[in-house]
């Protein structure tokens, strides 16, 4: 028989004694950043070119205040036309006819190819082109002349091109034609981010493609949509600034320089600009926060039902259960 069998306790270790790891080079990010700081805000209060006087005067002026909602106005406007134009094309693009494919691509080719500035300032030149726009008959001279009918003419109405064609509708065109081919791209990357067995369902219960569209694919492909677009926005306005070279004089920018013009204080101008800029996009920026947390609601949900569901998967295929 053996004898009882004895253990040696193991001696307990000694608790760890932790060190925090140090940074030294925050602290001397921190303290470089700071000195940079000091020295902005020091040329901002000392340096006369500022003029904060004369610039906080002048930026709220009615000249000022009518650019700066010509400015709104031509940013809605142009992205209205930019999202509706682009969710067209975009259908366009994904059809299964290969002339509609064709007509989309090669819209988009050319607005993304050619600069916003470029496309404003020959929209805004089109009256070159066409000096009066008429409707009608074609070639009403020649069906006449064959009848032998002299000054024949089969036109129902018409009007000048510089009558309609100003610099506010020719800039408008120029943004929302480019912004369409932009949002074109969104658009179809957000509807094919969404499950095709979506779409094989809503056939499978009889829906028309139109009607799997408008209540399936492009509220799921919002998810999508939405933050790009809210970029794009902004992009758009700050693009606005671009008409002025039209010219359009009911336009934000374009105020501001005429008035740093005048006055011979061009500087004070380009920073009241800035500030103006500033706050519009910080605005925007607020919206598109919580557009995007509206839309990503159900997505939040959906994945934490989906984490909640594999871990109950998980503790009874450990303890012996059925799987559902």
């Amino acid at each position: 028989m053996s004898g009882p069998t004895t253990y040696s306790e193991r001696a307990r270790p000694e608790p760890i004694q932790a060190v925090p790891v140090r940074h030294p080079g925050r602290w001397v990010a921190i303290a470089v950043i700071g000195v940079l700081v000091a020295m902005f805000v020091n040329m901002l209060v000392t340096n006369k070119a500022f003029n904060w006087a004369f610039m906080v005067d002048e930026m709220f002026r009615p000249p000022i205040v009518n650019g700066l909602r010509g400015t709104i106005l031509l940013t809605v406007l142009s992205m209205v036309i930019g999202v509706v134009l682009g969710v067209f094309i975009a259908i366009m693009r994904l059809s299964e006819n290969p002339i509609l494919r064709g007509v989309s691509w090669v819209y988009t080719w050319f607005f993304r190819a050619v600069p916003r500035l470029v496309l404003a300032i020959l929209f805004g030149n089109l009256g070159i082109l066409w000096a009066r726009i008429e409707f009608g008959l074609p070639f009403d001279r020649q069906i006449g002349a064959l009848f032998g009918v002299e000054n024949f003419e089969a036109r129902l109405f018409g009007f000048s091109s510089v009558e309609i064609l100003t610099g506010f509708v020719a800039g408008m065109l120029a943004l929302g034609l480019s912004e369409a081919a932009y949002m074109a791209e969104i658009v179809r990357a957000g509807i094919q981010s969404v499950d095709e067995g979506q779409t094989e369902a809503a056939q499978a219960l009889g829906m028309r493609r139109g009607q799997i569209l408008r209540r399936v694919v492009l509220p799921q492909a919002m998810r999508v949509i939405i933050p790009p677009t809210g970029n794009e926005t902004i992009a758009m306005l700050k693009d606005t600034a671009l008409v002025a070279f039209v010219p359009v004089s009911w336009e934000l920018f374009f105020q501001l320089k005429a008035v740093g013009n005048r006055t011979f204080q061009v500087f004070p101008m380009l920073v009241a600009a800035c500030l103006w800029y500033l706050f519009l996009t910080s605005i925007l920026l607020v919206g598109q926060y919580y557009l995007e947390r509206h839309f990503s609601k159900g997505r939040g949900r959906s994945e934490q039902a989906k984490a909640k569901l594999r871990g109950l998967s998980v503790e009874a295929g450990g303890a012996g259960g059925v799987e559902p």
